[in-house]
């Protein structure tokens, strides 16, 4: 059996998914009443509309009720909620169980990727793996041909649950690289706020795609920085998931990027979206990396200064094109 934390779309197409693949499981969410509804509809009309959940899929309203007995727990809360969901967890945790976290961001104030908040959270008893790659939820919980990677410290750990999410249309791969897989999943949704921006501002296709290959970069050099393998990034969790949440307006980064750079106030933009846009919170934290650590990440600052600081996004391209002129590996290019 599998317990699902957080039933936003993302955590409702996952329940959905090993449902159909006949693994019962339980589906909870902090919002009693959503979880009711979930009861009631035995659908999420709130952020997946139209996909019935498996009979063997029991939404519950106890955070208790839904890891007892459980083999696997799979998170899919806002990055935000992960550490008090982490310490509301330990206690209820049978030894055994295996983790997994299928949420993508960046602990704001510490920088600390998901599986390094478990490790503070939980000690060293409860192995993480993580989920993550270019998925949308309603193409997942369609069956529609979707690829994830899962990755964890522990091979065992990466292997069997791939195995278990390795079904119908949806293939998955395995990799030892936690971090990478981790950063690359946290850092595209900066990336795809920046392609809602130029997007929004009107400018074409050859500004997206080298603000995506630019902005690759700077994944990977911040990716390195913090202890992940660079050839993790040309992956699933790399370039298929920056690939994805930049060019499809199912992103709801990307739609962030496009209503701001058409005029609406960020907090408009987060009310009409009526969803989490982790790459919000994504920008402010990789912002406290880059100075910690000394990095140079244009693209990713710049997202920074227009969804934190107010600035109007048609001077943040001036400001990118207006920097001194770099060859493709980083060295500066010498004055004529």
């Amino acid at each position: 059996m599998f317990a699902i934390i957080g039933a936003g779309a993302w955590g409702t197409a996952l329940a959905v998914h090993l449902g159909k693949a006949n693994w019962p499981g339980k589906l909870w969410d902090i919002d009693r009443a959503h979880v009711r509804n979930l009861l009631s509809d035995r659908e999420n009309k709130r952020y997946l509309p139209g996909v019935s959940l498996p009979s063997c899929v029991q939404p519950v309203e106890e955070l208790e009720t839904a890891v007892r007995g459980a083999e696997c727990v799979l998170l899919v809360t806002p990055s935000a909620a992960l550490r008090e969901t982490f310490r509301r967890l330990k206690p209820l945790l049978s030894r055994g169980v295996r983790l997994c976290c299928a949420s993508k961001g960046l602990e704001v104030e510490s920088g600390l990727l998901t599986h390094q908040v478990a490790a503070e959270e939980l000690g060293a008893d409860f192995p993480l793996a993580a989920v993550s790659g270019p998925t949308f939820a309603t193409e997942v919980a369609a069956g529609q041909p979707a690829a994830i990677t899962v990755a964890s410290g522990s091979a065992e750990l990466a292997r069997w649950l791939a195995r278990k999410l390795n079904s119908g249309a949806l293939r998955a791969y395995v990799s030892g690289d936690l971090t990478g897989v981790e950063v690359g999943g946290a850092t595209k949704n900066v990336i795809a706020i920046g392609a809602g921006l130029s997007d929004g501002l009107g400018y074409g296709a050859n500004a997206r795609a080298a603000l995506l290959c630019r902005g690759l970069a700077e994944i990977v050099r911040l990716g390195v920085a913090l202890g992940g393998r660079a050839s993790s990034f040309m992956g699933l969790a790399g370039l298929g998931d920056l690939a994805l949440t930049c060019s499809d307006d199912q992103s709801r980064n990307r739609r962030l990027g496009l209503k701001v750079a058409r005029g609406t106030p960020v907090e408009k933009a987060l009310e009409e979206l009526g969803q989490v846009a982790e790459g919000l919170y994504a920008a402010d934290a990789v912002h406290r990396l880059s100075r910690r650590l000394d990095l140079d990440l244009p693209i990713s600052e710049q997202v920074y200064q227009v969804l934190h600081r107010g600035r109007d996004p048609g001077k943040v391209l001036k400001a990118l094109l207006s920097r001194p002129l770099k060859s493709e590996d980083e060295v500066p290019v010498a004055a004529a």
